[in-house]
């Protein structure tokens, strides 16, 4: 159990089994004595626009409403009594249709009244919703191609360690413009996989009317975003991504949901709280968005279908939940720092939340015992990522946020000259050993207006003026040797696996900003200008070359599977050297001091560089010779190397013998 593992949490051993107990209870409740979770999960297929026979048929669970009318192409958009909804049981409503008035492609809503009013609504489980140019509205379509997509690549992940690419389609293209499917399928998909990343985590992918939200507003949960293309086109990216060998997860909301009513959930019936919490709980005070009441069984019904549908579908192989943090705590953990155990067990956390997030994970094991799912949460509530037989909840990563956090501070607000190299190991490797978890230097919060890319804080202005290989800025140099240093420390202490976002493993420039009125509904800054690294006479493409190689040494090495070990730590030398199975990670973030003959203690061997972030090939000053090999020399009764560590650079060491 993750209380005896860690003893600071035997004060609290009552409240963690007596959740636990919950989760099983609720487990049962919904599943019998002897059920699956995955054999309850079905809502979608009984609520969703489907064929029976020879007549289309939907339901909807609107216990509040008095009437339900389907309008749409297939009747001119008229209130009409022949495609009115009859009420059946539990709330539920059922309309019938004979099967050649509904075609493939057609548009429709529903007029949804209630005691004192009606509105329009879209269907709560609609597969593909589609925005008018013109007016912006949105409307479900009926999706039933003649032709099904052909599922080509079986999958299924071998990989231990994630190493993940975090997209957004739309952003994905060079042009001023919201990217589709395929242009990424086509033009950045050979790329990640050319980089050695194995897996991709796809933002954005559940309709959402404002596109400026970045995904995270979602109105229709089990629609996939109709700006990036059709289903089938999402489909053809899966497979082919499985073809490479790349995992595909998902940045699944299930924290919140839009306030919109017209396209959304909230106040589907005319009721506020069918989905949400009534009252001003049921409102996300930061967000402006709705959140669930994971206390009622329906709720938990709709989201746990969800997360089947979409691995079902469309072959997904897991989720990265967003925003569980908000879920966890009654006050979304707002305004509060988490610095004792207490913040975790006294009384404030939502413990439906808990118990659904545990649901969730059995579920997807369930459904494939390959798929992994990873929690994005900065609380740290422990046990999150430990195994519920341990009384955890079940994901299997957890994102290390304090990572990112830690190198803004570090960049922003600390001279490089007092950068501690004792501090920044404890805080790179300070992890929770009952819990595996994902590093990052920066995803796509680092960057979003009104902050900047880590590249961008080392450089700033003169990334405009002086990246082009002919210019000598020592500000440049700085940066692009800080950026490649920094990347590394951060893949090679990680835990269990790494993450970079789109973009910035090639130091893409500036900032994150998608189209609002404020900038005038620009794209200029929701794009990738990938060029920028396939330009010779730029030093991008150093970058990104650098990134490759460290990708492909970090996977082929097998390095995360191996506990890191500290051999040297100096403050005042500003050196950083440790271990990790058979690779030597020495680093000199000294910005003046170069050290020939520095010695310091090593595993007995013989040594070769596999990687030098000096070489003139990363745009480093080539100070290393790199056919040299090294080997330790007993000495005082240790075995020691010695090495040449230039200032601002770092190397990395493979024993050979």
């Amino acid at each position: 159990m993750i209380f005896d593992s860690d003893s600071y949490l035997m004060p609290f051993k009552r409240v963690i089994t007596d959740r636990y107990q919950k989760l099983v209870n609720k487990r049962q409740d919904l599943t019998g004595k002897d059920g699956t979770i995955s054999s309850s999960a079905n809502n979608h297929l009984y609520y969703m626009l489907h064929k029976e026979g020879k007549e289309w048929v939907v339901r909807e669970w609107a216990p509040n409403a008095t009437a339900i009318y389907m309008v749409g192409e297939h009747n001119s958009w008229v209130k009409d009594e022949r495609y009115a909804f009859r009420r059946i049981d539990g709330g539920n409503w059922e309309l019938r249709i004979p099967e050649k008035e509904l075609k493939h492609g057609m548009l429709y809503k529903y007029i949804m009244e209630w005691p004192g009013g009606s509105g329009e609504r879209l269907p709560a489980y609609a597969v593909r919703c589609v925005q008018d140019e013109q007016t912006k509205s949105f409307s479900a379509q009926v999706w039933n191609p003649d032709k099904k997509y052909r599922w080509k690549k079986k999958y299924s992940r071998t990989f231990r360690n994630p190493l993940i690419y975090e997209v957004h389609i739309g952003m994905a293209v060079e042009q001023e413009k919201v990217g589709t499917f395929n242009e990424f399928r086509e033009n950045v998909l050979p790329y990640i996989a050319e980089l050695g990343y194995n897996t991709i985590q796809i933002m954005a992918l559940q309709e959402h009317p404002y596109y400026g939200s970045f995904g995270y507003q979602v109105a229709n949960f089990f629609a996939v975003s109709s700006r990036f293309g059709t289903p089938d086109e999402f489909k053809q990216l899966v497979d082919e991504a499985h073809g490479y060998g790349i995992a595909v997860i998902m940045d699944v909301v299930h924290s919140h949901a839009v306030s919109n009513e017209v396209e959304g959930l909230s106040r589907f019936d005319g009721s506020e709280d069918l989905y949400f919490h009534p009252g001003e709980r049921g409102k996300h005070p930061a967000w402006d968005s709705r959140c669930f009441d994971y206390g009622k069984d329906a709720v938990i019904h709709f989201l746990l279908s969800n997360l089947k549908f979409w691995m079902e579908e469309y072959h997904l192989d897991g989720f990265r939940f967003d925003g569980v943090t908000s879920m966890l705590y009654y006050d979304h953990g707002l305004g509060r720092d988490f610095c004792s155990y207490d913040a975790y067990y006294d009384g404030g956390q939502d413990e439906d939340a808990l118990v659904y997030l545990g649901l969730a994970n059995i579920l997807v094991k369930e459904l494939r015992s390959d798929a992994f799912t990873i929690a994005e949460e900065m609380s740290g509530m422990p046990g999150l990522a430990a195994p519920i037989s341990q009384c955890g909840w079940g994901f299997d990563y957890r994102m290390s946020m304090g990572v990112p956090d830690n190198w803004i501070k570090w960049i922003k607000d600390v001279r490089e000259e007092d950068w501690s190299m004792g501090g920044m190991y404890y805080e790179l490797t300070n992890k929770r050993k009952d819990e595996k978890t994902i590093s990052y230097v920066e995803c796509h919060d680092q960057a979003m207006v009104g902050d900047k890319t880590v590249i961008f804080r080392l450089i700033d202005k003169e990334m405009y003026f002086s990246m082009d290989k002919a210019s000598k800025n020592p500000i440049v140099e700085r940066g692009i040797a800080l950026h490649k240093m920094i990347r590394l420390v951060t893949v090679a202490t990680a835990g269990d696996g790494y993450l970079t976002f789109m973009g910035n493993e090639f130091g893409h420039p500036e900032w994150i900003d998608f189209p609002r009125e404020g900038n005038n509904w620009s794209h200029k800054h929701a794009r990738r200008q990938w060029s920028l690294k396939d330009d010779p006479e730029l030093r991008f493409k150093a970058l990104v070359d650098f990134d490759r190689d460290m990708i492909h040494l970090i996977k082929g090495g097998n390095v995360l599977r191996q506990t890191p070990m500290q051999l040297y730590v100096s403050d005042s030398e500003k050196v950083l050297i440790f271990a990790r199975g058979r690779f030597i990670f020495a680093l000199n973030f000294n910005s003046v001091h170069s050290f020939s003959d520095f010695e310091f203690c090593a595993p007995s061997g013989e040594y070769r560089v596999a990687l030098s972030s000096d070489a003139e090939a990363y745009d480093g000053f080539g100070r290393i010779d790199e056919s040299v090999h090294h080997y330790t020399l007993r000495k005082d009764g240790g075995d020691k190397l010695s090495l040449y560590l230039p200032s601002r650079s770092a190397m990395v060491l493979e024993k050979i013998r």
